[in-house]
């Protein structure tokens, strides 16, 4: 299996949650934590640089350590849903003041759970805790892809489904 440690970190996840345990007890139990320093920067600055992803040379973004960055595509411009075991293996990159060297979309800090969570036209960044620099192994788990200069801009939540005319007929077609 490609990512065996996720997967039962998963497991744990969900069986904690199942129990009333909560994700927080399922997190401290992973060693990701604390083996894998954390995205949390005073300064955080957002590069590319070329890496594989899924077989093929991409320029992605990457933190100052040369890590890539993902983006999770459950988040909104305004708000993260990663949380306890998810966010450690998920780190968030955090900052203030974060810094480009020469992007052509948009870098902010939005101020949501985590602090001051770096995002890219509008997309949260994250790390993965079994990335090593220059190393992609998160693209599509868990539903978190790399971050690209060509991301499409983000600016809020998506507009909800507009309600379907009602038809006439009692049975709803």
């Amino acid at each position: 299996m490609r990512h065996p440690k996720i997967i039962i970190a998963s497991i744990s996840l969900a069986a904690a949650a199942a129990i009333g345990g909560g994700v927080t007890a399922a997190a401290a139990t992973t060693s990701h934590a604390s083996s894998k320093p954390a995205a949390v920067q005073s300064a955080a600055t957002v590069r590319t640089a070329q890496a594989t992803v899924g077989g093929k040379t991409e320029t992605i973004l990457v933190n100052s350590q040369g890590l890539p960055l993902y983006y999770y595509q459950s988040d909104t411009a305004a708000k993260s849903v990663v949380t306890g075991g998810l966010a450690a293996l998920w780190p968030p990159l955090t900052s203030a003041s974060p810094a480009d060297t020469g992007l052509p979309g948009k870098l902010t800090a939005v101020t949501d759970i985590h602090g001051d969570q770096v995002a890219y036209d509008g997309h949260l960044l994250y790390t993965f805790a079994d990335d090593q620099a220059g190393q992609v192994t998160g693209q599509g788990v868990q539903g978190f892809f790399v971050a690209t200069p060509g991301l499409t801009a983000i600016t809020g939540s998506p507009a909800p489904p507009a309600p379907a005319p009602p038809s006439g007929n009692p049975y709803g077609y």
